[in-house]
């Protein structure tokens, strides 16, 4: 029997090889006929995802093939609706497609949220033609700084930020509408609390937790996810009150079979949902970190399901979850009958930055020779020439390692380890990062990008005097300010202290020239490894200037 997936890139590959192993004929989909997972499938067409008649078309023709066509499924995409689309029209089990859509438009998904008074924050849609002198007006009407504005219809956080003042609304909102598809954005309110992301796979009535992660979020005004450790970490009242908002909050969407995801927010007012997908999640969570902690390819047991067969792994190895809805919706009913597949072990998901330049080359200081470091998984735009950021949203991140562990605090320590051990090179003398370096910034971007480590006051600055000889260990001149309480445990993006890379600059540089103490250590304190290096090259190229 044939299966269609929709879409062929990485976080497309899980699917495939699941596919495969359930033994279907794997039939994909993308508009990229160089995506990188198209060797894993039996047959590649090119079909823009956004073509849903396209697609139908192609679905029609696998149907009346020899072999059928069982199942439609995508994971990690933006497309489910367009999986309920066509298995709408083809008779084949997959959510409604009204509901895909409203688990697809975050506008739409707000709405059912409000009428079936499930708990979410507050919001305004905003289209081209609301961009006026009245908008911030309207918006503040309802809600207060800070607020949220995103695309209504986009993933991997790509044109959301938090707007903190008046000042950075309407770069905000234009930016946002610009990268919607459909061009509208959501403004809405502005949840306060830790942020978890929840799969599920829902069936026959049925909802069963399938990964619970915490996220981590940082780097204001943007929402960088700098990682996700799985299982969370939560007490039980706590973990009933987030899966069973977010079951009502599946229901309140219409889902019925298939995958639901959710970001989630436990804020001071209880549980409150960010948004809901109807498709298993991406960034490494549904097809890579939940696997390895729980050892249940749930991209399989989702497969299954699309394909009309009984999820049998999934059945046999679930537990209830009691159901326990929040204050804010107490007497809501129950929705589903609850389950969970618990996590065996911990996995740590964490990505590596890059501070803005262009790529000279990229090198680990170290192998990879620790077994918990399941994956490595750079980003195929980052190459030897490409301009690289800070990011501004998740897929501007440079890079991803997954570590693996029985123990929670080693699955951790040896992520952020194998993180800090991975180094890209900055092409020397060049704009972008000198700029970044003297601390420039946008107006409507205060103190962003951040600095490697807490800046350094004027007066402590003024106390950095002389040079670092040609060839002498930078370790051996760490400044006292940065050796006080409030710099020696500080960590940089990718997990340094100013120790270690003072130590990592003696390791990759071990013959440079002679080196300004004020503009090494400030380049230090502002771009960490990175900065250290590209300063040296750049007096390296200019001749000691």
């Amino acid at each position: 029997m044939n299966i269609l997936i929709l879409g062929a890139g990485l976080m497309q590959k899980p699917a495939i090889l699941s596919a495969k192993e359930a033994g279907f004929t794997v039939n994909v989909i993308d508009a990229d006929d160089k995506a990188v997972a198209i060797p894993y499938a039996d047959t590649f067409r090119k079909i823009d995802l956004k073509d849903k008649e396209g697609i139908l078309e192609y679905a029609r023709e696998l149907k009346a093939s020899e072999g059928g066509l069982a199942a439609v499924f995508t994971a990690g995409t933006d497309f489910s609706a367009s999986v309920s689309y066509v298995c709408e029209a083809l008779g084949l089990p997959a959510h409604r497609h009204q509901a895909a859509v409203n688990a697809s438009v975050k506008t739409v998904m707000r709405q059912c949220f409000s009428d079936s008074n499930v708990p979410s924050p507050a919001f305004v849609r905003v289209g081209r033609e609301d961009i006026n002198e009245s908008l911030l007006n309207k918006v503040l009407q309802k809600m207060n700084f800070p607020l949220v504005v995103k695309p209504v219809d986009n993933m991997g956080a790509r044109g959301c930020r938090m707007v903190r003042n008046e000042e950075e609304f309407m770069p905000a909102v234009e930016i946002a509408v610009k990268c919607s598809r459909t061009g509208y954005a959501i403004v809405e309110e502005y949840m306060e609390g830790p942020e978890f992301s929840i799969d599920a796979l829902v069936y026959n009535g049925t909802f069963t937790v399938t990964g619970f992660a915490i996220r981590h979020i940082k780097y204001p005004p943007y929402f960088i996810e700098i990682g996700h450790t799985m299982p969370a970490e939560l007490d039980k009242k706590m973990h009933d009150e987030l899966i069973s908002v977010f079951a009502l909050g599946a229901k309140a969407l219409g889902l019925t079979t298939g995958a639901a995801k959710a970001d989630i927010k436990y804020t001071d007012k209880g549980p409150m949902i960010g948004e809901i997908a109807g498709r298993l999640s991406g960034g490494y969570m549904s097809g890579w970190t939940y696997p390895y902690a729980s050892d249940l390819n749930l991209t399989k047991q989702g497969i299954l399901i699309a394909a009309g067969r009984e999820p049998e792994e999934l059945l046999k190895r679930r537990k209830p979850v009691e159901y326990t809805p929040s204050e804010l919706c107490k007497s809501a009913e129950k929705p589903y009958e609850l389950f969970e597949v618990p996590c065996v072990r911990t996995s740590a998901e964490r990505a590596w930055m890059s501070i803005p330049g262009k790529v000279k080359y990229i090198e680990n200081i170290k192998d990879y020779s620790d077994r918990a470091v399941f994956d490595v998984l750079p980003r195929a735009t980052v190459q030897l020439g490409s301009e690289v950021d800070f990011p501004r949203n998740n897929v501007e991140k440079c890079g991803n390692i997954i570590a693996v562990s029985h123990s929670r605090e080693a699955a951790i320590a040896v992520a952020q380890d194998a993180v800090a051990d991975v180094f890209i090179t900055l092409e020397p003398d060049n704009k972008k990062t000198e700029e970044f370096l003297a601390g420039s910034e946008q107006k409507d971007e205060k103190a962003f990008p951040p600095s490697a480590f807490s800046k350094l006051p004027p007066t402590a600055l003024a106390d950095i005097n002389g040079s670092i000889s040609q060839n002498q260990k930078a370790a051996d001149f760490i400044p006292k300010v940065l050796q006080t309480a409030e710099y020696i445990n500080m960590t940089d993006w990718n997990f340094n202290t100013i120790a270690a890379t003072a130590q990592k600059f003696d390791i990759l540089r071990p013959k440079h020239p002679e080196l300004d103490a004020k503009r090494f250590w400030s380049a230090v304190v502002r771009g960490g490894i990175q900065a250290a290096v590209y300063v040296s090259d750049t007096v390296e190229k200019l001749g000691g200037k």
